[in-house]
């Protein structure tokens, strides 16, 4: 099986603070797969470390009010080339990005409420008929 992964869950440090979310469950289940890794964020231009950022009104946004939509964009539609380009048959995506949110995403308060809503990459898989899970539905 073909399989992208968000690059974070695989121990590359690309998260928003410099740190990853490396996971086990994850690197487990990828074992003996093809693997394509994406960090969408990086891809559109945002450095490492940033500032964290939340779907604020359907706009990515800094909780200093600076928006970064166009950057998760573009790297959004560069990660779901690299996904059609690799024909992936899965994406395993980390929790609560506004990149890579599945089922849950941060509500724009930036008080931590989460809320139902995918990320702008999750949602450009979707839309390709790409089959998506979020990364905590392979911990056991």
């Amino acid at each position: 099986m073909k399989i992208l992964v968000s690059a974070c869950l695989l121990g590359e440090n690309c998260k928003y603070n410099g740190d990853n979310n490396y996971s086990k469950a994850v690197a487990g289940f990828i074992e003996g797969h093809e693997v394509t890794a994406v960090c969408p964020e990086v891809l559109g231009g945002l450095s490492v470390p940033r500032k964290s950022a939340e779907l604020v009104d359907g706009t990515v946004m800094t909780a200093e009010h600076i928006s970064v939509d166009a950057e998760f964009r573009k790297g959004a539609a560069l990660a779901l080339k690299q996904a059609l380009d690799a024909q992936v048959d899965l994406a395993i995506l980390q929790s609560r990005s506004p990149s890579c949110g599945v089922n849950q995403i941060y509500d724009g308060s930036f008080t931590k409420t989460l809320i139902s809503g995918q990320g702008v990459f999750a949602k450009l898989l979707k839309d390709a008929g790409i089959r998506v899970i979020d990364a905590e539905e392979l911990i056991c």
